[in-house]
């Protein structure tokens, strides 16, 4: 199991301590690779773009409107998290159905 975020994410930190076995992928440094974004982006689509975040609200009006694959490419940091890869299924976000899924809480 892999998880896709960022150490300064509460989310993130917060996943990471629930399940410890889980592999640990930062965004940041290393990206998401480019078969999984696409998995990510088909299976949640613009879900996938957290517009809550300050990189959101640093982008200018035009920004804001490119495809959620531009986005992803150009703001890795733009993606919801975490994004939870578990075998051949797709998590996004750290709240209770992910946790129900993944038998923690």
């Amino acid at each position: 199991m892999r998880l896709y975020g960022l150490k300064t994410c509460d989310s993130c930190r917060k996943a990471l301590k629930a399940l410890p076995e889980v592999e640990y992928v930062d965004v940041r440094k290393e990206g998401v690779p480019a078969d999984l974004m696409a998995r990510a982006i088909a299976a949640f689509g613009p879900k996938m773009v957290n517009k809550s975040s300050a990189t959101w609200r640093g982008l200018d009006a035009a920004e804001r409107e490119a495809s959620v694959q531009d986005l992803m490419a150009a703001h890795p940091t733009l993606m919801k998290r975490p994004l939870i890869e578990a075998g051949d299924e797709l998590y996004l976000g750290w709240g209770p159905d992910t946790r129900a899924a993944l038998g923690v809480d």
